[in-house]
């Protein structure tokens, strides 16, 4: 079956008219009538029922309308996308982040990104930096944000974003709150929190475990969003980074004695083809000021 057929039926169906449909098509009425014959062939049965000047659909016409009618449709709305997505009208982004990464880290430029591309569609994956990772290596995404990637991959391409360090996050209402600055040895009564989604986590384990805290009384929290409201209602103190959220409702610290700190990557895949939405996007967060953030 061939479109310009279906093209044909259709032009038929509307007019009820085979000289006035080929006239719509801009094609000599025996072509058209031929090409019609060859799909009523292919279909088994005639379509129209030939009533000079006019044409009926038959039953099978009209069973066959509606269907050829949508497929006509969606290769029309095929061939414009893939013309869109050649002129770089419209096009995916294809983007994970480490579920340690404020997705307003990078709200603004998908937004920015939204005025280059009318048509973008997003698709936003979250996971740890091994998920991350795999996420890069089966194609599911183009780009990926995260801290440290502790697999080494010999396709992995990556940019340093920024730096930044570690603060203690505690309530507002906190005791701990009034002061600017605490000694690690002040925080061996405090309930810290751990995000174990962080890669960072294991090495402030392993510098509390130097220093001989009890990392056995931790609270784990999977979830920034949890972490958060943990805080606010005082149920504990964590370390977390610069660029984590920051609500009025908890006050940042430093804590003498804990040198933690990460880098940010922005990562690809060397040699595999990027859209233009990945490397426009690519373009921008490496272009970006981000010494805010930097320790």
């Amino acid at each position: 079956m061939e479109m310009h057929q279906v093209r044909y039926f259709l032009a038929v169906a509307r007019a009820l008219n085979f000289t006035r449909a080929a006239e719509e098509c801009n094609v000599a009425q025996p072509s058209l009538t031929r090409a019609i014959r060859q799909l009523e062939g292919e279909l088994g049965g005639d379509l129209f029922r030939r009533e000079r000047p006019h044409a009926q659909l038959t039953e099978l016409g009209e069973r066959m309308l509606p269907l050829l009618k949508q497929c006509y449709d969606s290769a029309l709305s095929a061939r414009s996308l893939a013309s869109a997505i050649k002129k770089g009208e419209v096009g995916s982004l294809r983007l994970a982040l480490s579920r340690s990464i404020d997705p307003a880290l990078v709200t603004p430029h998908v937004v920015e990104l939204g005025k280059l591309f009318s048509g973008l569609e997003l698709k936003l994956l979250r996971g740890s930096s091994a998920e991350v990772l795999e996420y890069l290596k089966s194609g599911e995404v183009e780009l990926a944000i995260a801290g440290p990637v502790d697999e080494e991959w010999d396709r992995l391409d990556s940019w340093p974003l920024f730096t930044e360090s570690f603060h203690l996050a505690v309530s507002s209402d906190h005791a701990l709150a009034k002061t600017a600055a605490v000694a690690l040895d002040d925080l061996r009564h405090e309930r810290l929190m751990l995000r174990t989604y962080c890669e960072s986590t294991e090495t402030l384990l392993d510098l509390l475990r130097g220093q001989e805290f009890d990392v056995g009384r931790f609270h784990e929290v999977s979830a920034e969003a949890d972490l958060l409201s943990l805080l606010e209602a005082g149920f504990g103190v964590a370390f977390v980074p610069n660029s984590a959220p920051n609500p009025a409702t908890l006050t940042r610290i430093s804590v003498a004695g804990v040198d933690l700190e990460r880098t940010i990557c922005l990562y690809g895949v060397a040699g595999r083809q990027r859209t233009a939405v990945a490397s426009s996007m690519m373009k921008m967060l490496r272009a970006y000021d981000w010494t805010r953030l930097d320790a």
